[in-house]
């Protein structure tokens, strides 16, 4: 079958409901990768497979929905919660993830919530350690809400866009223009990464 029509087969509903859970269970500090499905969607909705307005909608609830849910269970659970997954999951909830997030709450509050949508780190904790370190729930919603919007429906129209633009580029560029873009692409991200490992490094 080709890729198109596969594409087409895929029932939009299913797509939007996979977006909202994985995000939403991300959210509540399960570290799932909710960025990737997010964007895979985005993709779909470029080649036409599900309208990327709902596939917005959906990650915008499930990111606000699970962040809350995440903030409840942190704000009852407290420190003790993250001693024990620090223990279990120490890749994920080690005591230099935690002390590093926990020094973005003192310093930036409801900023570190807001932003945190954005970085893989804070989006999985932001709300269970906003609940854990007494954040006024208002101030938490405000920003949660905020940045779930900005986050699932700016990355969902960028991919969107850049997606329906990458199509039709695609059709007239040539193998080598292709593998040279590939590459310039691979040699950006290898030095954000690098930087952002020096940047983590020194903050720590």
């Amino acid at each position: 079958m080709h890729v198109d029509a596969w594409l087409q087969a895929i029932s939009p509903l299913w797509i939007c409901l996979l977006v909202g859970l994985v995000i939403g269970v991300e959210s509540l500090g399960i570290p799932l990768p909710g960025e990737i499905v997010l964007v895979s969607s985005a993709l779909l909705a470029a080649q036409g497979a599900v309208d990327p307005i709902w596939v917005g909608v959906c990650a915008s609830a499930g990111a606000i929905v699970g962040d809350s849910i995440g903030y409840a269970i942190g704000r009852k659970g407290g420190r003790p919660m993250f001693d024990r997954l620090g223990r279990r999951f120490p890749k994920h909830f080690g005591p230099g993830h935690i002390g590093r997030a926990e020094r973005y709450f003192q310093r930036y509050g409801m900023w570190t919530v807001f932003f945190g949508r954005f970085v893989a780190l804070l989006r999985i904790l932001a709300g269970p350690l906003a609940g854990a370190v007494r954040m006024p729930y208002w101030k938490f919603l405000i920003a949660n809400v905020l940045g779930g919007i900005v986050w699932a429906g700016g990355t969902t129209a960028v991919v969107y866009y850049l997606g329906r633009v990458a199509e039709k580029w695609l059709k007239g560029v040539s193998w080598a223009g292709l593998a040279a873009a590939v590459l310039v692409g691979a040699g950006t991200m290898l030095f954000v990464r690098r930087r952002a490992a020096k940047t983590a490094a020194q903050e720590a």
